[in-house]
């Protein structure tokens, strides 16, 4: 009873000590720490004469919001009211009060989602902004959650007693959450940077290429997803003219005579003299009218629709399968406008609506296409391209086709986009035995009135996208190449193609000039390189930089390396990719990777940015790996049409032996824990590869497919994309290909920690996709989680929901791959 007793107590004792030990610990890691003075910067006295502070004032808050940007900016100096001020370290400033305003700069560093207090001493009245969000707190102590990069903090000064007996201090949440001060002026890419910067977000220049119109697109936490536009009419020497900062136009149109400007604004369509800057309202009560091109000076050829109204139905019966559009009882038909007396003319007519293809004043003809039927009931639709003679109101038909995407007139012969089955198969350059991927584009040229047909691609691998025409009956086409979306120029008297040197990774819009000596005004950004404007020259094939979006967005900013990743596959195919390597990488230890694949039947292109926005994966301590498995087009048809019937099989094949390649090669890599994602068809994939393989640590799916079969029927697309990734394959006649293919049907092979998204008012891919998966996977007890985004669709364009749905995504890779799970449980852990 002693023996125990003593042993009881002894027990007791270490207890004890343990427990003063961990309080101690604790108590040390979480005590303050002061920051470093070296390493903040000072600036003021500014203004120092002002009779009273801006907090003294009823606009307090709105005057130091418009000096935040001048203080942000990375110059070493600020004149306010003709004197300047010079930023300088805080730690060699001795004054005791100094009039004005007085502010300090300093980067934090986090290489890890970090939480803490950050305190101000000996401050009276101030402000603290970080990235451009002002902080809320009380007084004089402001709880952070700061996310993994590089931030910038401004804190705004307005009455000071005593400037040395000013500190800041950081007191982190936990002992895993530290922040590191930094004086380089170097700084990780960011999220908003990516979403905020401007862009140029449509471009048109004038037929005389004199003049060319920008509209310039930024977003800001001011604006919040309202984005601010500008639109400029600027000369050939980048000057600006004219701006519209209000109302923004669209549907620019020139006029053949170089003397007007014309345009859409509040559905009114105006016209803008160019020499004098006159404005004149050519029509009114344009509502849903679009696609203006002029047929001759005081002729204006447009589109213009008209929604059927159901407000006050209460049942919806479906007239047919695409019934299911919200968009699909809207009626358009092609109108004439005359500019003089402003009477408009219809050009078509009747139940079914007409597009606008072309014009072609020399022969007083218009080139128009609708549906053969309005509702048809055909996995490949088709389509009448047909021709309006203008004089005699006389209407012909060039034909009836299948695949068809676009038409434009070559002189007396026309162009056509389609697929390889255009025609009866004119474009197919495959074997007897497969099948033809439809999205792969093809260039047809139709001859005497649509009787003959020349296919103008089928030894030309990329796939065909936007095609103009210039005078001369050539073609401007962008293009679908691998993973690149480059301009071509098809020589029609020659019959070749010829790549345009751009520069550019992707050509994101492009305009040109109709003069002998064709320009082309294009905007477009490279896999490493942000959104570039630029004016080529086709003859000597040199493109000129004329406005640059990383000086103004971008400057002083650490963009990840990239580096070019092939492999052969088991068949022989050789399959591209790239890798994403974070900036100043420690080669010498080991670390997390993402792999991305594409969606639908697309390449996955080398934006600099965009949806899935690999270099801030990467700049967030990632390598990223991104491949071009079997199926996409810009390949070849061979390439493409191993898509049809498949559902993943190839794909998921390359996708699994490119991982293993690319671990062998970089092995750098930790290889437990690499994760993957995909979205749309790249989503369905994400869910097909947990039933085939554990090599995945964790993997997200957004707008995933988890049954063919639902998929196919509720999708407002989906018998339609099947009717090319099903091709003659249904569930009556062959129900294996959708059960077998359907990743819910396998959900017990599942091991892999999964992560659904998904916009709740998803049209393409309806969200039960999601709620299917993981219904069976909850129910099978795995790890899974599911996000919807209220009133999103199949994309997440809002600012807003854009930032929450990045984090989301790196915030559960960090939990998974970097055994980091604060940030994911920062905004989960309440719900």
């Amino acid at each position: 009873m002693k023996f125990s007793s003593y042993w009881y107590k002894q027990n007791k004792l270490l207890k004890q000590a343990a427990s003063i030990f961990t309080l101690s610990s604790l108590s040390f890691t979480v005590m303050a720490a002061p920051l470093d003075k070296s390493k903040i910067q000072f600036i003021g006295p500014l203004a120092e004469d002002m009779q009273l502070k801006p907090f003294q004032t009823p606009h307090g808050d709105a005057i130091v919001n418009n000096l935040l940007p001048q203080l942000q900016a990375s110059s070493t100096s600020l004149s306010v009211f003709g004197k300047k001020q010079s930023w300088q370290p805080f730690n060699k400033i001795n004054a005791l009060t100094l009039g004005g305003l007085q502010a300090l700069k300093f980067n934090i560093e986090t290489t890890r989602f970090s939480q803490g207090t950050l305190t101000l001493k000996g401050l009276e009245q101030g402000q603290l902004f970080i990235d451009g969000e002002r902080q809320k707190g009380d007084k004089n102590s402001y709880k952070l959650a700061l996310t993994t990069g590089s931030h910038t903090a401004i804190l705004v000064a307005q009455q000071v007693a005593n400037w040395n007996e000013v500190s800041l201090d950081f007191i982190p949440k936990t002992d895993i959450d530290k922040i590191t001060l930094s004086t380089s002026q170097q700084k990780r890419l960011s999220a908003k940077q990516l979403f905020d910067a401007p862009t140029i977000s449509s471009l048109s220049m004038a037929p005389n290429a004199k003049h060319y119109i920008t509209a310039t697109r930024t977003y800001s936490d001011k604006t919040a997803n309202q984005a601010n536009t500008i639109t400029e009419l600027k000369n050939d020497n980048n000057e600006t003219l004219y701006r519209f900062e209000s109302g923004q136009p669209s549907n620019i149109i020139w006029s053949p005579d170089n003397q007007y400007l014309v345009y859409l604004l509040n559905g009114e369509l105006k016209q803008l003299n160019r020499n004098n800057f006159s404005i004149k309202t050519l029509a009114e009560d344009l509502e849903e009218a679009s696609g203006f091109t002029f047929y001759n000076t005081h002729s204006i050829v447009f589109s213009w629709s008209k929604s059927a109204d159901e407000s006050n139905s209460l049942t919806k019966h479906y007239k047919g399968l695409q019934d299911r559009w919200s968009y699909a009882r809207t009626k358009s038909h092609v109108y004439m406008l005359d500019t003089k007396s402003r009477l408009i003319k219809a050009l078509s007519q009747g139940p079914i609506s007409y597009n606008l293809e072309d014009i072609n004043s020399n022969r007083g003809k218009v080139l128009m296409s609708h549906p053969v039927m309005a509702m048809q009931a055909s996995t490949l639709p088709e389509t009448e391209l047909v021709e309006l003679d203008i004089k005699s109101n006389k209407l012909s038909s060039l034909g009836k086709f299948k695949t068809f995407n676009q038409a434009k007139y070559a002189n007396k012969d026309v162009y056509v986009v389609a697929g390889p089955d255009f025609k009866n198969g004119a474009g197919r350059a495959l074997p007897k035995n497969m099948l033809a991927n439809n999205y792969d584009g093809q260039l047809y040229l139709l001859t005497d009135n649509g009787k003959n047909v020349k296919a103008l691609s089928k030894q030309f691998n990329p796939a065909i996208g936007q095609l103009n025409v210039l005078d001369n009956g050539d073609a401007l086409i962008k293009v679908t190449e691998q993973d690149t979306q480059p301009l071509y120029l098809f020589d029609l008297s020659k019959q070749r193609f010829k790549k345009l040197n751009t520069g550019l990774d992707i050509v994101e819009q492009f305009s040109y000039s109709h003069d002998r000596n064709t320009e082309v005004l294009l905007s477009g950004t490279t896999a490493s390189s942000p959104q570039q404007l630029k004016r080529l020259n086709i003859s000597k094939n040199k493109a000129e930089l004329i406005w640059d979006s990383k000086p103004l967005a971008y400057a002083n900013t650490q963009i990840p390396s990239l580096e070019e990743f092939n492999f052969t596959n088991k068949d022989g195919v050789e399959i591209t990719g790239r890798v994403y390597i974070p900036s100043n990488l420690d080669k010498t230890k080991k670390h997390p990777a993402l792999v991305y694949y594409y969606g639908g039947t697309s390449p996955v292109t080398r934006g600099f940015t965009g949806r899935y926005p690999f270099n801030l994966w990467a700049a967030n301590g990632y390598v990223v790996y991104v491949v071009q498995p079997t199926g996409a087009t810009g390949f070849g048809q061979k390439f493409s049409a191993q898509h049809v019937n498949a559902w993943g099989d190839y794909t998921a094949n390359d996708i699994i032996e490119g991982t293993h390649a690319f671990l062998n090669k970089y092995q750098y890599v930790d290889s437990n824990k690499v994760g993957n994602l995909g979205a749309s068809y790249g989503g369905f994939m994400t869910m097909l590869l947990a039933t085939k393989t554990d090599m995945f640590s964790a993997s997200i799916a957004h707008a995933g497919i988890s049954n063919l079969t639902s998929y196919w029927g509720e999708g407002w697309w989906g018998y339609l994309y099947s009717g090319e990734a099903s091709k003659n394959s249904f569930p009556w006649n062959n129900a294996k290909l959708y059960s077998d293919h359907s990743p819910v049907f396998h959900a017990d092979k599942v091991t892999t920690p999964m992560l659904l998204l998904h916009g709740d008012s998803d049209t393409n891919v309806p969200v039960g996709e999601s709620l299917t998966m993981y219904t069976a996977l909850k129910l099978l007890n795995k790890d899974v989680e599911l996000i919807e985004y209220k009133g999103a669709n199949h994309q997440i364009f809002a600012r807003d929901k854009r930032f929450d749905w990045w984090n989301t995504m790196l915030a559960y890779f960090d939990k998974k791959l970097k055994d980091e799970p604060q940030w994911w449980d920062s905004m989960y852990s309440k719900d």
